[in-house]
């Protein structure tokens, strides 16, 4: 089972090996098991069931609410040769009837299929004529309603058992709590069955926290340092997403808003704009991304604050689905706060649901403002241990200096206080500052004993100390009051002398840009640079193709991929082969052009002296040989002897290129070479000296290698 497992790993994705916990989970599926798998987003969940649906008899119905997510997976899979079809409301009846009928002849390996579709019309009756052999439900933290998602339609699936008993259940999710998790087995069941807990770390996502003022102009900032790569910008607001996606417009980006509220077909068109590349930045809500598969995705903003940490993870997951560094970005104020809490108590969920979603929240405001590695916080989450930091979140990068604050918080306070809370961040800092403007005069707040009482600190220093107050629940903000601040039980204990605050130290704008300056990558080598001018031409050549034949780029292959093949620039079949994601079926579609680019690349930017990749020697010679030169003109048009171009043409008809060593030496000489070679019982792999000396040194050492080459390979084809 193990080789069978590896070999259609190899051919049908192309990789050399699994990941953590893959084999395990596809040997319980494979042994008719039910099991649960939670797996974060870009873990390689979809193998844990397509490795088994290509080996098992029989259909595997997989069960899914993500129709895009369902176009992504069955075009991929077809992609590598695959026989794989979806059943949902965006195909015609027509169509659907056609896949129905292939499903119940046998000429499927994998239906995927929404579970409202699963159970209407005759659909569930069919089943029993589809010779199902396993049912993979993902998403399936939609079956709880303890889950951050859940999903009404999704509780049917607890018959699948008590009309298929014999049928193994694989359920996987990317997000799901202990609570989650055993309702789901529960809800399924399938309670005694395996659970399978992947590492939830992602070490190439970083994580940063920003404070939530000029998002805009941070946001804009952000993107130009990521030119022409994709990004998700998440917003809470359906009028979020169309201010934020006119003000990118307005700066030159390729920018489109998504939301529930746009019609079906303006959604699909935006949707499939940003998998095709067309455009490079979506502004949404939550209704856009569940399920899309695009593994170019460089980096996520969240403009708010999200209502838990599952939601979060698995949003910020959509980046760097290849394994690629990719950056994340969330902005957080104390408004996001009162938002989502206002949002909670407002809506129709009972008591107990809103106890647990104030909770979730409450847990989203600790990472937020945490000054230890957030890494570590997310994963504590996912009950997962964690033994170091993890040098990639903004905290680790720039650790946090702590102070006592308590005067500070006393002297802003006080401000708020004696203003009777009618004073907003502005005001508040002009008092403190001892600013002596119209507004000040006006209200004569110049005349209160803490005027001018926080003259020492900067005015930017004062925004920072009173944002984090507010943030850290020191005082509250009236947003329907002009945003002015207000006091709170935590603001009078402070005031009393009761409660210490502490706060993190604050840092200069330009020495903060001084750290970035020194974070800043050193001019690149000339092999870096070439390296990124080749992956920029096999991006465009990708797209190309895409277009041309009506699929997103990442479908023919992936950014890591790409990035692979641009570092190791593979000139023919074995090497193309040996980059991880190119399988068999890849190969044959697209391995032959992608190799043209890169010898044309090579051809380009070869100069006397320099080696673009390595290997080109031998094209050079490939190049000649292919034009009819023999091999004595080969050798006097590079000026190298005839022995090293001997040499050239047998490494590369032994890689695979069509070279027939046979017309380059005459009959008589391959048989006397091979006759004493016999004799000697010496192979091409053998030193050649001893064969030369027997010969008399009739023939040089390029004949005695063509001829053994040649025995070797006729050896080989008769076997």
């Amino acid at each position: 089972m193990t080789h069978q497992k590896l070999e259609a790993l190899k051919k049908y994705f192309g990789y050399d090996f699994f990941r953590p916990q893959q084999a395990e989970i596809i040997d319980t599926v494979m042994a008719d098991k039910d099991c649960l798998v939670l797996m974060p987003t870009g873990g390689g969940k979809s193998v844990c069931f397509q490795i088994p649906a290509i080996l098992r008899p029989g259909l595997t119905v997989v069960i899914s609410p993500l129709i895009a997510l369902m176009k992504d997976q069955v075009e991929a899979l077809r992609g590598n040769g695959v026989n794989a079809a979806f059943l949902n409301s965006s195909i015609s009846s027509a169509e659907q009837d056609q896949i129905i009928w292939q499903a119940k002849l046998g000429e499927l390996k994998l239906l995927y299929i929404a579970p409202e579709r699963l159970f209407s019309g005759n659909t569930f009756e069919f089943l029993k004529e589809w010779n199902v052999g396993l049912f993979a439900i993902d998403e399936s933290h939609c079956i709880s309603s303890w889950g951050h998602d859940f999903r009404p339609e999704y509780r049917q699936l607890n018959t699948l058992k008590l009309r298929f008993p014999d049928v193994p259940i694989i359920a996987l999710t990317a997000t799901a709590d202990r609570v989650t998790r055993r309702d789901i087995l529960k809800q399924l069941r399938i309670e005694h069955s395996e659970t399978f807990i992947a590492s939830f770390d992602r070490p190439n996502l970083s994580l940063n926290v920003l404070p939530g003022r000029k998002r805009l102009q941070q946001i804009q900032s952000f993107i130009a340092k990521h030119e022409n790569q994709a990004g998700i910008i998440y917003c809470l607001s359906r009028k979020g997403t169309e201010a934020v996606a006119a003000s990118l417009q307005n700066a030159g980006y390729k920018a489109e808003f998504y939301h529930a509220g746009l019609a079906s077909e303006k959604r699909s068109k935006v949707q499939e704009k940003f998998l095709k590349d067309d455009i490079q930045i979506i502004v949404a809500t939550i209704a856009f991304g569940m399920g899309i598969d695009k593994s170019n995705v460089r980096w996520i903003i969240h403009y708010n604050l999200p209502s838990n940490v599952e939601s979060f993870y698995q949003e910020i997951g959509r980046a760097g689905r290849d394994g690629t560094p990719s950056d994340t970005v969330l902005f957080y104020s104390y408004m996001d706060i009162i938002t989502r809490q206002d949002m909670i108590n407002n809506s129709d969920q009972s008591a107990e649901q809103k106890e647990l979603l104030h909770a979730k929240l409450n847990r989203m405001k600790q990472y937020a403002e945490a000054d230890i590695c957030r890494r570590r916080i997310l994963l504590s989450y996912f009950n997962e241990a964690v033994e170091k930091d993890c040098g990639n979140c903004d905290v680790c990068q720039n650790p946090r200096t702590r102070f006592d604050a308590t005067i500070i918080a006393q002297k802003a306070l006080s401000g708020i206080a004696r203003t009777d809370q009618k004073v907003a961040m502005g005001m508040l800092i002009d008092i403190l500052r001892g600013s002596r403007n119209r507004n000040v005069l006006q209200f004569g707040y110049d005349r209160l004993p803490t005027f001018g009482a926080g003259i020492e600190l900067r005015g930017e220093e004062w925004g920072d100390y009173i944002s984090q107050l507010l943030n850290s629940g020191v005082m509250d903000i009236a947003y329907d009051e002009a945003h002015t601040f207000k006091l709170n039980p935590v603001s009078r204990q402070i005031l009393k002398g009761e409660r210490k605050v502490e706060l993190v130290k604050f840092i200069p704008l330009n020495e903060r840009k001084a750290k970035e300056e020194e974070l800043v990558p050193k001019e690149k080598a000339k092999q870096e640079i070439i390296r990124d001018a080749l992956f920029d031409r096999l991006r465009l050549l990708r797209k190309q193709m895409a277009d041309a034949i009506g699929i997103p780029p990442y479908i023919i292959f992936t950014d890591a991929t790409l990035s692979e093949m641009a570092q190791k620039k593979p000139i023919n079949e074995v090497q193309m082969k040996a980059i991880s994601g190119i399988a068999d079926e890849r190969f044959r579609k697209y391995g032959e052009t992608f190799i043209k680019e890169i010898l044309d690349f090579a051809r380009e930017n070869t100069k006397p002296g320099t080696r673009v990749i390595k290997g080109m020697t031998f094209v050079e010679t490939l190049d000649l040989y292919k034009e009819g030169h023999s091999v004595k003109v080969i050798a006097e048009k590079r000026n190298l002897n005839v022995v090293t171009i001997i040499s050239h043409l047998i490494k590369l008809k032994e890689e695979g290129n069509d070279i027939d060593l046979k017309t380059l030496i005459d009959d008589k000489s391959y048989k006397t070479i091979t006759l004493a070679a016999q004799e000697m019982q010496i192979t091409k792999n053998d030193p050649l000296k001893p064969l030369f000396e027997l010969l008399n040194e009739q023939f040089d050492y390029g004949q005695i290698r063509l001829a053994l080459a040649i025995f070797e390979e006729n050896r080989e084809r008769s076997h």
